[in-house]
């Protein structure tokens, strides 16, 4: 693949069309600016999003945002509708850590109240939430719990007294996706997942202590409890090990599933079933199990969260400003080509970005839009956005998910030095815990793409709209 291949529809989006491979059902749109553009043809990224768009029941077109990168058969920040009824679901275009999401969560508390006790605020919020590849969780829960964690998501959390009704209002479908099946996951996956809710993980995955430095839109910025001045909390988590062996199962399973139904593909990593399959709905049921495990996982760690913060500042408080998922597939109703369709929409590395007044969104967001989190790296700004009308129509209400990287984690331990970093950043008034310093090279500011080139396309292409920039006084890594 080499730009020549690549049509440029303006400044912010390009297309490759459905001729440019002879398996190719749909075009794929790129949204990116033309450097962005240019890194991205360094790896395969751009060869999968051509690949997947040989997807039986594709509809529309495969959407590559501007943080895309090689991922495993379809590229992180891809997002891809295929047809209910025709067409299929392929684990790949979700991915590993099924529901690997974002939550924020705001405050009141001023700046000058935290910098002088950042330490001893940071150390404690690590004792509180576990990290770390394989590392327990806030606490372990039988096969019943477990059963009704899959099927409850947060809801289970509101349950049993770690989450609050506004927690459960203001995350992607209430934290809770209809239609997981206990039955559908692998004993395994159990095994895997009892020990480990309430836990962070290690790799991309941080808790983030940060400043609210501008506000763009005070609209919307005042709708979702955002001043400038003032610290909010990022929290990036997903379904850790359990949603790891749901993929895993599946995509073994599926290698002769695409036999059965006579798929061909030009990777078999993209290996699929039919949405109206029993392998089909068997995934999807073992995946908004995966989800749902994943709406809870990020819920009770939130609640550690704002118990830590609560006893550390008497007085203040941390509200839930929104939870989504950026590896996910969901059954939605979208418009394409002036067709009112039911699909199911394979975001990986993607979020979910709907625009005003849609019926999904709680009701303070409606006006506004829903709230789009884009996490930077350790070093760097993250951001708060609003879905768009325009987004809807052009990538089926999605949107980036964070920076996207360009060193790949062994490219970034050879390159990067932890405790040299970890100095470097603390003389940025950064402060880092770490589970290790290999595992925080890994995630070097380096290693990723500028997040602010990012959300220039974003909002260049119509996908988002800023409201607030964020930048980190203190960070936890796995």
């Amino acid at each position: 693949m080499d730009l020549k291949q690549i049509e440029k529809i303006n400044a912010y989006e390009w297309e490759i069309n459905q001729t440019a491979q002879p398996w190719m059902r749909v075009p794929v749109r790129i949204f990116s600016n033309e450097a962005m553009l240019k890194a991205a043809l360094q790896d395969r990224s751009l060869e999968q999003a051509v690949n997947a768009a040989a997807l039986p029941g594709l509809v529309g077109r495969v959407c590559v945002m501007p943080d895309v990168h090689q991922g495993y058969g379809f590229p992180i920040g891809g997002v891809a509708a295929t047809e209910v009824q025709t067409g299929v679901i392929s684990p790949g275009g979700i991915g590993y850590d099924i529901n690997c999401g974002v939550r924020l969560l705001s405050s009141d508390l001023p700046k000058q109240e935290v910098v002088n006790v950042i330490e001893d605020f940071i150390r404690l919020l690590y004792q509180a939430c576990p990290s770390g590849v394989g590392t327990k969780g806030v606490f372990r829960v039988n096969e019943k719990e477990l059963k009704q964690i899959c099927e409850q998501g947060s809801g289970w959390a509101l349950k049993n007294g770690y989450a609050s009704r506004q927690d459960i209002e203001t995350s992607e479908d209430g934290g809770c996706i209809a239609g997981a099946d206990w039955m559908a996951v692998s004993r395994r996956a159990f095994e895997r997942g009892a020990e480990q809710v309430g836990s962070l993980g290690s790799g991309n995955h941080f808790i983030e202590v940060d400043l609210i430095e501008q506000v763009f839109d005070e609209q919307a910025a005042s709708a979702m409890g955002l001043s400038v001045g003032n610290i909010a909390i990022q929290l990036h988590s997903g379904s850790r090990g359990f949603g790891h062996q749901v993929c895993t199962d599946f995509v073994h399973q599926f290698q002769s599933v695409s036999t059965k139904y006579h798929i061909q593909l030009p990777d078999r990593e993209l290996v699929c079933a039919p949405l109206n399959s029993g392998e089909g709905r068997a995934y999807l049921a073992a995946m908004r199990a995966a989800a749902n495990y994943a709406f809870c996982n990020r819920q009770v760690l939130a609640f550690a969260i704002r118990q830590t913060f609560e006893d550390c500042f008497p007085g203040h408080h941390l509200r839930n400003v929104y939870d989504l998922a950026h590896n996910i597939g969901k059954l939605e109703t979208h418009q394409v080509e002036g067709r009112e369709l039911q699909v199911c929409v394979h975001r990986k590395g993607a979020t979910r970005a709907f625009g005003p007044g849609h019926t999904d969104l709680p009701q303070q967001y409606k006006k506004i839009g829903q709230p789009v989190l884009v996490p930077g790296s350790m070093g760097t700004s993250s951001w708060v956005l609003v879905g768009t009308e325009t987004g809807m129509r052009k990538s089926f209400g999605s949107c980036s998910h964070g920076a996207g990287r360009v060193l790949s984690r062994t490219q970034a331990k050879k390159e990067v030095n932890g405790g040299q970093l970890r100095d470097e950043l603390a003389a940025r008034g950064i402060t880092v815990q770490a589970g290790s310093l290999r595992g925080l090279a890994e995630e070097a500011p380096q290693a990723y793409k500028d997040v602010d080139q990012v959300i220039d396309c974003i909002e260049g292409a119509g996908l988002g709209l800023r409201v607030a920039r964020l930048v980190p006084l203190a960070v936890i890594k796995g």
